[in-house]
């Protein structure tokens, strides 16, 4: 199963995800669609937001990128990132560490708009994993990126709400025909 993703201008991207209270077959074809549609996307992640769901579950997967370097670390020790991916992460938390640094940003639910964003370079995260087990770790790199960018999906801000004023104004033309163009698509449904 497939899903389309939502744009910027949907509402549902602006709504914090519900708890997820139950990990079962019906989520894990959920999570496997949500796999799916990224891959197809050539995404790097996605959040349940974007595929129309207000839930607390995103996926990543980082193996691939070789130009932008992630980091991880179990229990303190450095760790496999390919072995460790694809990541499912429900009900996560996280708590940034490290310095913030600025980085390139894209998303899927803004087709061909990218900017820098300021982010922790590091990140500590707990989750619940497909099999409904609870686990931690820390990320850094790209992938540290791209988990305080979904888990910030999850929570209804978006990359652009983290750019700076100069970036932001940027990309303003391009964000506001994209809002408009989705909001006229959904007066149509």
């Amino acid at each position: 199963m497939k899903f389309t993703v939502v744009h910027y201008g949907d509402p549902i991207l602006r709504q914090r995800g519900a708890r997820v209270a139950a990990v079962d077959d019906k989520l894990r074809g959920t999570i496997a669609g949500m796999f799916d549609t990224m891959y197809e996307a050539n995404g790097i992640g996605l959040a349940a937001q974007q595929v129309g769901l207000a839930l607390q579950l995103a996926i990543i997967d980082v193996r691939g990128v070789k130009d932008r370097p992630s980091q991880l670390w179990i229990s303190g020790q450095p760790a496999d990132v390919d072995a460790f991916m694809p990541l499912v992460l429900i009900n996560p938390t996280i708590r940034p560490v490290g310095e913030v640094a600025a980085g390139p940003e894209g998303c899927l639910s803004f087709p061909e708009i990218y900017g820098d964003v300021c982010r922790p370079a590091e990140v500590e995260v707990q989750a619940i994993n497909d099999r409904n087990e609870s686990f931690e770790f820390k990320a850094g790199g790209l992938l540290a990126r791209a988990i305080q960018h979904e888990v910030d999906h999850l929570n209804g801000v978006l990359f652009i709400d983290r750019m700076d004023s100069k970036n932001r104004s940027e990309v303003r033309d391009e964000v506001d025909t994209l809002q408009a163009d989705t909001k006229k698509q959904l007066k149509r449904k």
